[in-house]
């Protein structure tokens, strides 16, 4: 591939980043029957539900704990949404009840990781990769550390589309060697979407009580919305990333998914703060708060001035669109003052810029380098010996899916000053001309619009079909979106996300949390099999 072609490649496709024995269980497609797909005795309870069953002597962690254990042996067979589970998540458990009262806000609560988290314990961190399955870190990511605090049980990690979309120009939503292909509960041929693919399959499917996903482009939104779950990506600096396998650093943000916008609430209030290794959250002193679920108002909608971005954002999908119609009646019903339209001045720039695919490159290469280098353990120390690896086993990591993301990258040799160039270039479209533009000209609290189209059909050997989605000014900015379900096409769910300026989660949790509990829209996965027609 020339510098050019790969300049030319399509930006969401290069990097999507934020996602084996017998065929059949690898591929992740195991037949109905398989699986025993009945309720459990949790299935939908929230946080505080949870809590309050506790503080009543009813409930205790490692009864929870072993619950979900149970439902992942008998469900993920089905899925493939879990790539490994905790073998002491029931010791952490029993050492929770033990301690003599509550630890914090998490207290006993079963949640899983993205395979990009690194975990202090017998667990791997490998981003989906053959080429990491020996990686035990000796010490937690900030935020399996500032879960563990919280008193969560971290349950286990799920899987991704492998090295977080990075491997492949083609579109393989929620694949990876290690962990084989993700699948949609709702309907089972069809894609989880993005590389947080089996952190929204398992939140989705109640396996656990809430889930930790990634995003650089889409990868935390898009699969909340094709699994109907609440997706929160914060503003790049709002939650550390130290010890998490990196992308792209100045568009990485690691965030919750959860059932419900409080149950999102809760899970960020745990992560926040400033972090040793991200120099990035220095920027969020003062910015940050320790309980963001005191936002949250049933009639927070009533007078908030919402635009919708009807350029680029709306269009690319009728069943989206329908749903998100529906959704503005909702909010204006509810009070909101519905600005339409309200268009991004940037916003066609901003889906086919040149520098994004510039600084996308660069920051991956070299932050891939940094980490291979610096991880211990046997394995590839960069880019260059990654993809000798795969190659080396393309039975199994090459099988349906080509490397040529990586290669593509490891092509790529762009100066500083370029780079410099094209990310002041990203922001400042993305930005000052961009989302802050249409809010200030318009004194809006946050735009609206479908997350993205209902999930396409998985196809390992072609790729999954991408028809648009609300993702890239957030991404391009660092600035925080929040996808909540929006209503169902076909029974495949789609999300409508809020979207707003640098730091406004507050904003955007209560906007999000009125419009959830005026719509009423989350119903558990049918896990229907493949069937003719959409």
């Amino acid at each position: 591939m020339t510098r050019m072609e790969g300049i030319r490649a399509t930006r969401r496709n290069v990097l999507a980043l934020g996602t084996a024995a017998a065929a059949a269980p690898w591929l992740g497609a195991a037949p109905a029957q398989a699986a025993d797909v009945r309720s459990g005795e949790f299935d939908e309870l929230g946080i505080t539900e949870l809590r309050g069953l506790m503080a009543r002597g009813r409930l205790d962690a490692e009864r929870l704990t072993r619950s979900y254990l149970e439902r992942i042996e008998r469900i993920d067979p089905l899925l493939h949404a879990v790539i490994e589970v905790n073998p002491d998540a029931l010791r952490e458990a029993r050492r929770l009840d033990a301690g003599g009262g509550p630890r914090g806000p998490l207290h006993g609560m079963p949640v899983l990781l993205k395979d990009l988290v690194e975990t202090a314990d017998r667990m791997h961190t490998t981003a989906g990769s053959l080429a990491l399955e020996g990686l035990r870190p000796a010490r937690d990511a900030t935020v399996a550390a500032r879960l563990r605090a919280a008193g969560a049980v971290i349950l286990g990690k799920t899987n991704l589309s492998e090295w977080a979309g990075g491997l492949s120009l083609t579109h393989h939503a929620g694949w990876s060697a290690r962990g084989g292909q993700t699948r949609n509960p709702y309907k089972l041929d069809r894609s989880p979407n993005e590389s947080s693919s089996g952190t929204g399959v398992a939140v989705a499917a109640n396996l656990c009580v809430a889930g930790i996903g990634t995003e650089t482009n889409g990868s935390i939104i898009d699969p909340s919305s094709a699994n109907c779950v609440v997706g929160v990506k914060p503003t790049v600096g709002l939650v550390g990333r130290g010890g998490v396998i990196p992308g792209v650093p100045s568009q990485d943000s690691v965030g919750p998914m959860a059932r419900t916008v409080r149950d999102a609430a809760i899970m960020l209030g745990t992560l926040v703060g400033i972090d040793g290794r991200d120099p990035a959250t220095t920027a969020s002193r003062g910015r940050f708060h320790r309980d963001y679920t005191r936002f949250l108002d049933a009639d927070g909608l009533r007078g908030a001035r919402i635009g919708v971005p009807r350029t680029v954002y709306y269009g690319y999908s009728d069943h989206a669109d329908e749903i998100a119609e529906r959704a503005i009646g909702v909010l204006r019903t509810a009070g909101a003052v519905i600005v339409d339209p309200a268009d991004i001045p940037t916003a066609e720039q901003l889906e086919d810029l040149p520098g994004s695919m510039v600084v996308q490159a660069y920051e991956f290469k070299r932050a891939l380098n940094t980490y291979l280098a610096g991880a211990g353990g046997e394995h590839p120390r960069g880019l260059a010996e990654l993809i000798a690896f795969n190659r080396a086993h393309a039975d199994r990591e090459l099988r349906y899916v080509r490397q040529d993301g990586l290669e593509a990258v490891q092509g790529l040799d762009f100066s500083e000053r370029e780079y410099r160039e094209a990310l002041a270039m990203n922001r400042r479209l993305s930005r000052a001309e961009g989302i802050d533009a249409v809010l200030r000209r318009h004194r809006l609290d946050a735009l609206v619009m479908p997350t993205s189209g209902p999930p396409a059909k998985i196809d390992l050997i072609r790729g999954d079909t991408y028809g648009g989605g609300a993702s890239t000014p957030a991404a391009l900015a660092g600035y925080p979106a929040v996808s909540v379900p929006a209503g169902f096409a076909f029974g495949l769910p789609v999300g409508l996300t809020f979207m707003g300026t640098a730091w406004s989660e507050p904003v955007l949790l209560r906007l999000a949390y009125a419009y959830e509990r005026a719509s009423g829209v989350r119903r558990v996965p049918t896990y229907r099999g493949a069937d003719v027609g959409f």
